[in-house]
């Protein structure tokens, strides 16, 4: 009888042992789900929080973007139609300084690279002038500037050359100094060689201009991690 009841203790002991076991493993299983998911909860609202603050200074760039754009139409308009142009000539002229603003820009400083256009216009203006043009000399950099295309951030590339011209005098000179200052496309001249008598005389002159590539707008895209 006494057997009976130690081997009922026994069972009840195991049963109670195998209970607690399981309760605490159940405990233990609770605890490490909450703790995971606690964990990707946070890193949840992190990451919302993240996506929200870039949203919201995406948005205000948008608005200062646009405000910026409606200020520079605005500023256009205004550069656009003015009563006489950049250069001092008529905005619905037809002259060699004639032309609107926005024309003038565009002519002054050509998106590419085009030799052949620069000695055409130096042909044009020197002519145009009654100069008696000897040689317009310069190195053709087309296979090398062909690459050079529009970017973010574009720099103004410089466009070296040389011409001479003849049966001209001190005053004749002075006047093509001024015509090249007075030219749409901007003329740098870095040296000014002058031979014979003084109404007799041959000028040659080494100059530069310029040419700038378009400027691009990239629209990207983050990630937020």
């Amino acid at each position: 009888m006494a057997k009976l009841e130690i081997s009922t203790k026994r069972i009840a002991i195991s049963k109670a042992e195998a209970q607690m076991v399981i309760i605490v493993g159940v405990a233990a299983f609770v605890t490490v789900f909450s703790l995971v998911a606690a964990k990707a909860v946070w890193s949840q609202t992190r990451y919302q929080a993240r996506v929200t603050t870039a949203s919201e200074k995406a948005h205000k760039q948008l608005l200062t973007n646009l405000a910026n754009y409606d200020k520079l139409v605005t500023s256009f308009r205004a550069f656009e139609s003015t009563s006489a142009n950049v250069i001092g000539g008529n905005p619905s002229g037809s002259g060699q300084n004639d032309g609107d603003n926005a024309t003038i820009i565009l002519h002054a400083l050509p998106d590419k690279y085009d030799f052949p256009a620069l000695t055409s216009t130096l042909e044009k203006i020197l002519k145009g002038g009654g100069y008696n043009l000897s040689s317009i000399t310069g190195t053709d950099d087309q296979l090398n500037q062909q690459n050079n295309t529009s970017s973010p951030t574009p720099k103004p590339v410089s466009m070296p050359f040389s011409f001479s011209v003849s049966n001209t005098s001190y005053g004749g000179v002075q006047q093509l100094v001024n015509t090249l200052q007075q030219s749409i496309r901007p003329i740098q001249i870095d040296n000014l060689t002058l031979n014979g008598g003084a109404s007799n005389m041959t000028a040659t002159i080494n100059a530069h201009t310029y040419y700038q590539p378009g400027k691009s707008v990239n629209i990207s895209q983050k990630v937020i991690k």
